[in-house]
């Protein structure tokens, strides 16, 4: 955790900051939070400075704090929290005060800008989210276990499931089996899709029977050590017929040609253009309509993306 914190004080210098606050709630939730303390619970405030590093929490998480945030000092909120905070911030000598533009509600802001007085709060923007694009052995082995977890999901429920059988009944099949084998929980809620309804990219699974021979698309992924796997799959119950057969095979192709091109450097809107090539060259470019792919971590979509508009190019393999 200390090396993570490093990057944020380098963003502090970098844009004269005295501190930054790192807010979540059950209304906003933050995996910044987890990521920069290693709290696991769903309300809390970091304040990071130069020297020091804070987490500010009320009491049903200070026993918990105490065993996951070993390196973080604990501010305990009682029945004013933005008074503690703001004496908090007095005694640190805060006078700028960073916030993360995209993640703080304008609610929670504005309470903020009324009780912290002296305390100037400037939006900032992607200083966390830069640091969680590069992911350290530790996150890149927790990854592993959750893509791992969520493909023998998959190799499960091919063998499994049966023409009859409703799409939710295969999405609940899928839930258990990832939550019996090893998951925290799901990284979404599972989507299975079949007939008609495979052709819509983010269907909810209904009580619609499932048909011998009609396409059936499944996405789906493991949370793993609080790190999500995100992996969409489509196939068909007994054989398929031509034209299953070739989409599947151009966009496999699309996907192959993306894998072989793939190195450090490679701007993210470049690998799409790569994949979207060989689908426009078959014919279909006008049904891709969304982009390549995202990364994964914390938050199933994250940093770097791969789209015709993206710039990220720093953890490409």
């Amino acid at each position: 955790m200390l090396k993570r914190l490093e990057g944020v004080r380098r963003a502090l210098a970098e844009q004269n900051l005295d501190a930054l606050l790192v807010a979540q709630s059950e209304e906003a939730p933050s995996p910044h939070v987890r990521y920069l303390s290693g709290f696991g619970g769903s309300k809390a405030v970091l304040i990071i400075t130069p020297q020091r590093q804070i987490i500010a929490s009320d009491s049903r998480y200070w026993d918990q704090i105490g065993k996951q945030c070993p390196d973080f000092e604990l501010v305990k909120l009682t029945l004013k929290p933005e008074e503690t905070l703001r004496d908090t911030l007095r005694a640190l000598g805060v006078r700028r005060a960073g916030f993360e533009s995209r993640r703080l509600t304008v609610d929670q802001q504005a309470e903020w800008a009324k009780a912290f007085e002296s305390v100037e709060l400037v939006a900032t923007k992607d200083v966390v989210e830069s640091l969680r694009m590069i992911k350290d052995d530790q996150e890149i082995e927790t990854l592993r276990r959750a893509l791992a977890l969520t493909d023998q999901a998959y190799e499960y429920i091919v063998n499994w499931i049966e023409p009859g059988m409703s799409e939710k009944e295969v999405a609940w099949e899928l839930e258990s089996f990832m939550r019996t084998h090893g998951a925290d929980g799901l990284a979404f809620d599972v989507h299975v899709a079949s007939g008609p309804g495979s052709a819509e990219p983010h269907h909810v699974s209904d009580t619609r029977p499932i048909a011998l021979g009609e396409p059936i698309w499944i996405d789906m992924g493991a949370r793993v050590g609080g790190y999500c796997a995100d992996l969409t799959r489509s196939f068909t119950l007994g054989e398929p017929d031509a034209q299953f057969k070739r989409i599947y095979m151009i966009v496999l192709q699309a996907q192959l040609a993306v894998e072989r091109a793939l190195k450090a450097g490679l701007p993210g809107k470049e690998a799409d253009a790569i994949a979207r090539k060989v689908i426009e060259d078959a014919g279909y470019g006008a049904n891709f309509g969304h982009g390549l792919g995202h990364g994964l971590g914390l938050a199933v979509h994250e940093k770097p993306s791969a789209g015709r508009a993206s710039e990220d190019t720093k953890t490409w393999p």
